[in-house]
């Protein structure tokens, strides 16, 4: 998530300590399902990066943009609570310890899940059969770093997330040293560097793996949650369409094979947009698209949206492999009984992978508290009658 996100693809929700930030659940459950029909229509038409399906579903094909929303709003939900607070953490090694309780649980068990579906079912396209080396890679979130056979093409961001996430801190620091207008200049600043001087640097260009531009969409993301502390008169959902129109206009003109291999500078150039939208969905402009994201099952289907997001890659290709692929040739027809058949099995499956491996570790903070909530489930299980 190119492929497609990350994932990452997740965040704290936003508004620690403050009240609920309405519609930004509905956009981490749009972008992951988004996530899923992009990865329907990788499988239902053959040439990626090529568009070889029909025009209405070319939107399709550009499901890394989602991971683009992924990557910052989860600098923009980061950052809600130390905005409230003066842009300070409360306490690093608390921090460290809440964002991997968060992330890791529900990410170990989809790579467990990942790697036996490749191992004893099928492996992700275009993939060899993931190895010993796979599973210590991708366990140790280095995927990015190191290149070995991917037991699940979801799961890319999820480093780079986890990666930014030591970068928060340093961010935090230079907001409250020297503004937030600096540290955004100075991340954009080195970003840039790197993609100006990796196509005759080898060495810079070895940077280019780790999608350094997610640094400042990330940073762009903690920008926008300065709304919270000083609020914005300015219509910045008027801003974010006039600041998305020109690349789309671009991405359309250019086409999908222009924009995959530009997808550095073209992720640049959403930054602003991604921004100033977080921002103003966090003010409940537009109204209309703040209610639609608020509605009951748009933030239902949030509120597990990155275990959709971790875990449907191996669902979708394990369902087109043995049910779908053997019947029904690349096409239209392939695409529509594919998406009609694992969009809602992937959902389905990740609604209960939530209840089992994200939920319990955001309801329960602590191993203690976790244990005490399973024996209480436990003890009223074993109460009721037979």
């Amino acid at each position: 998530m190119t492929e497609d996100t990350s994932g990452s693809a997740t965040g704290a929700r936003p508004g620690g300590g403050g009240a609920r930030l309405g519609g930004l659940d509905g956009i981490r459950g749009l972008a992951a399902l988004f996530v899923v029909l992009h990865h329907c229509r990788l499988l239902a038409f053959s040439g990626f990066p090529a568009d070889t399906g029909p025009w209405w579903a070319s939107w399709l094909l550009y499901g890394h943009f989602a991971v683009v929303i992924f990557i910052a709003l989860s600098g923009f939900s980061l950052a809600v609570s130390p905005a409230r607070a003066g842009w300070r953490l409360d306490g690093l090694r608390r921090f460290a310890r809440r964002r991997a309780w968060r992330i890791l649980p529900p990410y170990w068990a989809a790579l467990l899940f990942s790697l036996v579906v490749a191992w004893t079912l099928v492996p992700q396209p275009g993939q060899p059969v993931p190895t010993g080396k796979s599973a210590l890679i991708y366990g140790l979130l280095l995927q990015d770093v190191f290149g070995s056979p991917s037991p699940n093409g979801a799961l890319w961001s999820i480093a780079i997330e986890a990666q930014l996430y030591f970068v928060f801190p340093l961010l935090l620091l230079v907001v409250r040293r020297l503004g937030i207008v600096t540290m955004l200049a100075a991340v954009t600043a080195v970003v840039v560097a790197v993609g100006l001087l990796a196509p005759g640097v080898p060495l810079v260009a070895t940077l280019m793996r780790l999608t350094p531009q997610f640094a400042v969409l990330f940073a762009v993301g903690v920008v926008a949650a300065r709304v919270v502390r000083v609020p914005s008169r300015f219509p910045l959902h008027w801003a974010a369409l006039v600041a998305v129109v020109p690349v789309f206009v671009l991405i359309a003109v250019r086409g999908p094979e222009w924009t995959v291999a530009n997808f550095f500078w073209v992720d640049l150039a959403l930054a602003p947009a991604a921004g100033l939208l977080l921002a103003a969905v966090a003010q409940g402009r537009p109204r209309p698209l703040v209610s639609l994201l608020d509605t009951r099952p748009v933030r239902s289907l949030g509120s597990f949206s990155y275990s959709l997001y971790l875990v449907h890659a191996p669902v979708v290709v394990t369902i087109n492999h043995f049910v779908v692929a053997p019947h029904l040739a690349p096409g239209v027809l392939r695409f529509v009984v594919l998406t009609a058949l694992a969009v809602p099995v992937s959902v389905v499956f990740a609604r209960w992978f939530a209840a089992l491996f994200e939920l319990p570790f955001q309801r329960h903070r602590s191993w203690p508290a976790l244990r005490a909530a399973a024996g209480a489930r436990w003890a009223r299980l074993r109460r009721k009658p037979a």
